[in-house]
């Protein structure tokens, strides 16, 4: 079975449909068996129309008097129906899901699964999922639901994996039998685990299939990591000797007092600079702990040996406040710092500079990744938020060392705590410190979260008491252009330029132009605008301390790991600063709000929002190229042990990647993650 295999040549697949397909990510028959289903179904059990009770329900009968209902709301539709048996009828109804009308035939006999309860005056049935009663993919009625795509509703997934199923029998074993821990995984092949989940009798087939390829999953990353740490120790760097005497001159006469983390963290790194085997080094802070000043001292360190060092940030004006910090910390030690990016008419001498050597440290966003950008012998590399940054950026800029037998070492930094879990699997390549601790003088920001009715009472007077004061204000905006659920940006801006008349508004998002997106942030650091109205593009930004008040509408649309992050954009001064999360109707706040208002360890909530939304997400926030994850989960210690120890057996055989071909495609993506190569 040639699970390569275009989806264009699967039975049931046209080239219309294999569009669709393409644009979901699927291309292969291995994608398109590895499109997992959502949830499960088990309609084993109907219960008669007449003896529903309020709750999660299944029932079997025919539909009729179908009908779509627009709203007043724009592009919002109800779709109703009437469902019977010999018992008697229930009314079933579907929000936005208009295509529901043309689904059913009314002669045909339909399991429904829904919830039962009480709406719009009456019982009803509501947004049931469904399956005809005669094509039931399995005799024990247990349905696996797969997730839509565009056009391609859960049910073509169906057909289209059942149309397979007499084919499963022939799907090859991706993972080698050594490296499968017979005593953790409860399926014997591929194979059988893919039947499992696509074809199960009930939720323990289910649970034995997933086990099985989560493992799958877990054994690739793993062993893609420890491949990397093996390439990266064959490589040679500079050694640069740590000076206890120069650093301490530098520590001594900082305005500020390092934390006890900033210290262990620096005396890692000052230690990795020493050696030739380059420093592969993440940096991870939580929002305002002082990640720029460990940076400052690891580059001092290279600058002192002779080298010169480079800071590569995703934003000019991130770019020109790191070169104005580090020029304040290190001007007085001999060191020239150069800042680069965009049109400028000193970028030529400049870059004469810093060829000729006369430049110590380059500060700069991707103007340094330019052919005629040329070192005198860099050899240190620092990027910031390294999230921001491809592989072949990351690539570039070590590659800008003109010593061919050497790379430079690097230093990667990062705002987004990173879950304990992650950091063992994912970038188990990679050193890791963390700055756990904030600096002495911050107050902790103190979060609530208010209903947007109870904003103008309970918000606005507090807006207007830290304007009276000139303190700032972000105010974010889920969206660009209005929705039936979210405001702009721009109106959100007309109407606060009504409630605060005095104040000086503006308001930012991504699709504007760079320039004039630089401008704005710049006038707001400036303290030239009062309130800036935003989408989440601020997430990573300057340094503003006089900004003291963070609103975020539609917070409940927003992950903890994200929220955190806006949340960390005030709070960097002296004074007391506010976080208000605004949720839309009177319900029960979600579980990741209650976890923010309670806590602003950034460690903390990044466990939190592993746990609540799962490691593709948290992952896709972390690094370019989404980790993609469909099973695994990285909090399963006893998985993630067995399959460490069985990749570090696979991995001292250099043969088996050549040998098993799938295998090594699969991990090159992950490879190309973390590694220096």
């Amino acid at each position: 079975m040639d699970l390569f295999c275009p989806v264009e040549e699967v039975k049931g697949i046209g080239p219309k449909t294999a569009e669709i397909l393409h644009k979901a990510g699927i291309f292969t028959l291995r994608d398109l068996l590895y499109y997992l289903p959502r949830t499960y179904e088990n309609y084993q059990s109907a219960t008669r129309i007449a003896d529903l009770r309020p709750g999660k329900v299944v029932i079997r009968g025919k539909i009729k008097e179908l009908a779509v209902n627009r709203t007043r709301r724009r592009n919002f539709t109800i779709t109703e129906g009437i469902i019977s048996d010999d018992s008697g009828s229930v009314r079933a109804v579907w929000f936005n899901q208009p295509y529901r009308a043309k689904q059913f035939d009314k002669n045909k006999e339909y399991c429904f699964s829904g919830v039962y309860d009480f709406s719009y005056g009456r019982y009803q049935l509501m947004s049931p999922s469904s399956v005809v009663a005669q094509d039931m993919p399995t005799s024990s009625g247990f349905v696996p639901v797969y997730p839509a795509k565009y056009t391609l509703k859960p049910h073509f997934f169906n057909k289209i994996i059942a149309n397979l199923r007499a084919n499963f029998t022939y799907i090859p074993d991706m993972l080698p039998t050594e490296a499968v821990d017979s005593a953790t995984i409860k399926s014997r092949s591929r194979a059988e685990a893919l039947f499992a989940v696509h074809f199960p009798e009930n939720e323990k087939d289910v649970d034995r299939g997933r086990n099985y390829l989560a493992y799958e999953e877990l054994f690739e990353l793993i062993l893609a990591a420890k491949l990397n740490k093996r390439e990266n120790q064959k490589l040679k760097s500079a050694s640069l000797p740590f000076s206890a005497t120069k650093t301490r001159e530098i520590v001594a006469k900082l305005p500020f007092k390092l934390t006890n983390a900033q210290r262990i963290a620096t005396w890692d790194i000052l230690q990795d600079l020493e050696k030739t085997t380059p420093m592969n080094r993440l940096l991870q802070g939580d929002v305002g702990s002082g990640k720029t000043v460990v940076a400052a001292l690891a580059a001092h360190q290279a600058i002192s040996n002779g080298k010169q060092a480079a800071l590569l940030a995703p934003t000019a004006i991130l770019a020109t406040q790191h070169a104005e910090s580090l020029d304040t910390l290190l001007r007085p030690f001999g060191v020239k710092v150069g800042l680069l990016i965009g049109p400028s008419k000193h970028k030529d001498d400049l870059k004469r500079r810093i060829h000729s050597g006369e430049v110590d440290l380059v500060v700069g966003t991707h103007a340094i990744l330019t052919d005629d950008t040329r070192f005198h012998n860099l050899a240190l590399c620092i990027i910031d938020e390294q999230h921001r940054f491809g592989v072949a950026q990351r690539q570039k800029l070590l590659m800008k060392n003109p010593d061919s037998e050497t790379v430079p070492h690097l230093l990667t930094m990062t705002a987004t705590p990173i879950p304990r879990s992650l950091q063992l699997s994912i970038f188990g390549d990679l050193d890791i410190s963390i700055l756990n601790e904030l600096p002495k003088g911050r107050q902790p920001i103190e979060t609530k979260i208010m209903p947007e009715v109870n904003a103008r009472e309970d918000l606005y007077p507090n807006v207007r008491n830290a304007l009276s004061k000139k303190q700032q204000v972000y105010w974010i905006c889920k969206v660009i252009e209005d929705t039936d659920d979210a405001i702009s940006v721009k109106k959100q801006a007309e109407k606060l330029k009504k409630v605060f008349k005095d104040a000086k508004i503006a308001f930012l998002h991504g699709r504007m132009k760079l320039a004039e997106k630089d401008q704005i942030m710049g006038d707001f650091a400036a303290g030239i605008i009062d309130i800036l109205v935003s989408t989440t593009v601020v997430e990573v930004g300057v340094n503003v301390p006089n900004a003291t008040i963070m609103v975020i509408m539609n917070a409940e649309n927003y992950g903890l790991a994200q929220l955190h992050q806006l949340r960390g954009r005030v709070g960097r001064g002296s004074e007391k600063s506010y976080c208000y999360l605004i949720v839309d109707g009177d319900k029960e706040p979600s579980k990741r709000l209650k976890e923010l208002e309670k806590s602003t360890d950034g460690f903390y909530l990044a466990e939190k929002d592993l746990e609540i939304r799962g490691p593709g997400e948290i992952y896709g926030s972390l690094q370019h190229g989404a980790l993609n994850l469909k099973i695994a989960t990285l909090a399963d210690t006893k998985l993630i042990s067995a399959a460490s120890k069985r990749a570090e057996d696979f991995a001292k055989n250099p043969e088996n990647m050549v040998k098993y071909k799938e295998l090594a495609k699969n991990i090159k993506k992950y490879q190309q993650l973390t590694t220096l190569n």
